[in-house]
């Protein structure tokens, strides 16, 4: 697992992915875990992995921390149900979800805007919602001022709702859910919606993590010397993964990384669900 998650926080890191995305079913197809504990396991790793892109982004000074604590007043409390639903419902009902949730998130890159539409985006969101009728200015550390004001709360708390009930159940969702939200329904520029979407995931992901660990302590025994078992090799390899992704994530077409993961993710759930079905 040291190896493997050095190559999977690597591809997270570069294309923006949470590494539990890639964990779940790994840890249930490969390492043949009942899928609560998989899920569990994923997310209380994929936080290591996060830290590092939530420090680049906080430097940068263009995450909207009013915008995200908003968001996260729904994210948290449903992460931390989602984290009970999937200690109690069936694990082949968790599977079917989980590979439900790997197509949409697959869906979700092949549909991924063109450069070019996501900079119309943003000069449209300057256009009607910047300059002086700006509610939220934000002085990044490069020194431009970016000016927008934010649409659509209730509908975004909403979605993000949502989402955080999808991490806390299958370690997934809420990232693909904010992208969408933020820049084409809230009207936040890309930069921003990015940023502030991964310290929402962040955050969440922590909260979820935090309260499968307990339901893992609870439980004890082999569960829990499983979860430790698995973590000590694989913590330390997204760390290293993280720092190595920042610098691929140059040298990548985006489009193209992102095409290539939304392919595999269908192959993904498709043996996910063929492990409930066949």
């Amino acid at each position: 697992m040291f190896p493997v998650s050095i190559l999977v926080a690597t591809t997270a890191m570069a294309s923006g992915v949470g590494g539990a995305t890639f964990f779940s079913p790994i840890f249930i197809l490969v390492l043949r875990l009942d899928p609560d504990v998989a899920i569990g396991t994923a997310l209380i790793t994929e936080v290591f992995g996060f830290a590092s892109g939530l420090f680049a982004y906080a430097r940068k000074k263009v995450i909207d921390f009013k915008l995200g604590f908003a968001l996260l007043t729904a994210t948290v409390p449903l992460a931390i149900l989602g984290t009970v639903v999937a200690g109690v419902i069936s694990p082949d009902i968790l599977k079917v979800i989980l590979g439900m949730g790997l197509i949409a998130v697959a869906l979700s890159f092949l549909r991924t805007p063109e450069r070019e539409d996501v900079r119309m985006m943003d000069a449209s969101i300057e256009t009607q919602y910047g300059g002086d009728k700006a509610e939220t200015v934000l002085q990044a550390a490069n020194g431009e001022q970016i000016r927008y004001t934010v649409c659509n709360r209730t509908e975004g708390r909403i979605i993000a709702g949502i989402g955080g009930l999808f991490v806390g159940m299958i370690s997934t969702g809420l990232g693909e859910l904010n992208g969408y939200f933020l820049l084409q329904r809230c009207r936040v520029p890309s930069q921003v919606s990015v940023a502030t979407s991964v310290f929402v995931v962040a955050v969440t992901a922590l909260s979820a993590s935090g309260g499968h660990l307990v339901r893992f302590i609870a439980l004890g025994g082999d569960t829990l010397t499983t979860v430790l078992g698995i973590a000590v090799f694989t913590l330390p390899g997204v760390v290293i993964g993280a720092q190595l992704g920042s610098l691929l994530s140059e040298h990548i077409p985006q489009k193209i990384m992102e095409r290539s993961l939304g392919i595999l993710f269908i192959i993904v759930a498709i043996f996910t669900l063929g492990e409930v079905f066949l």
